[in-house]
């Protein structure tokens, strides 16, 4: 007599603090801590820092127990589908990112898309978003706005991109967010003050959740003459917002 295969298990998107000294409670809701506690598969960039989330929790197996799989930017597309077979075999699969919300500025994007295709329920958790939180602190169009990651880091051509994004948010009345790499945070800084016009609005949330926490907004001319009493960036996981006017 044949068996039934058993439904497929749930795929869990579940943020990460994006600051240190954080409790997990104060970013993660009492929902997502039990839900995630249950899981013993894993998806994640990078196996030691998920474990090192994973020991936070109040876990319902030992740690060693846990299977943690790789998802990162090197992870072929034929490798997706073998990523999701425990979780077609019935095995409920936390998708977990480096700091923040997976899928966002994240390469879990791909296993979700294809959870949808396997018929997989995909379940969200909320959680800290580095981009959202700095949308929210801006003051600057959350009706309209663009996350356009990294800007080259060419002088050159980071030049000529900033530009290109200052006129489309001029024609589009668009808020546009971008990030780098924290040790050329200031590089960025720097270059976004001798692009961009005097009257375009631009905030820097830097280290959001965090005890250096930093978000100010104001018009380039105000910025240019008071950068040199800024706080250096060069350690500090930063979101650049601009809105052209």
């Amino acid at each position: 007599m044949s068996h039934a295969a058993p439904p497929p298990g749930r795929l869990y998107c579940v943020p990460t603090p994006i600051a240190e000294g954080r409790l997990l409670a104060d970013d993660l809701g009492p929902t997502a801590l039990e839900a995630i506690a249950r899981v013993d598969y894993v998806v994640a960039e990078h196996p030691k820092t998920a474990r090192a989330f994973l020991k936070r929790l109040p876990l319902a197996r030992a740690l060693q127990e846990i299977e943690v799989a790789v998802l990162d930017e090197h992870t072929r597309d034929e490798a997706i589908a073998p990523l999701l077979a425990p979780v077609l075999a019935g095995r409920d699969a936390a998708l977990v990112s480096e700091a923040g919300c997976p899928g966002v500025a994240d390469p879990g994007a791909r296993l979700v898309l294809a959870a949808h295709g396997a018929g997989i329920e995909v379940v969200p958790f909320v959680g800290p978003s580095a981009l959202l939180l700095a949308l929210m602190a801006s003051g600057l169009n959350g009706q309209q706005f663009g996350f356009v990651g990294y800007v080259p880091a060419s002088p050159a051509e980071r030049i000529s991109r900033l530009r290109d994004l200052e006129q489309r948010s001029r024609r589009n009345g668009e808020t546009i967010l971008m990030i780098e790499t924290p040790y050329r945070n200031q590089a960025l800084l720097d270059a976004l003050l001798a692009t961009l016009s005097p009257q375009t609005l631009l905030c820097v949330a830097a280290g959001l959740t965090g005890a250096s926490q930093q978000i100010r907004t104001e018009p380039v001319a105000d910025w240019r003459r008071s950068v040199a009493n800024q706080s250096p960036l060069a350690k500090l996981p930063t979101v650049f917002l601009l809105l052209a006017r």
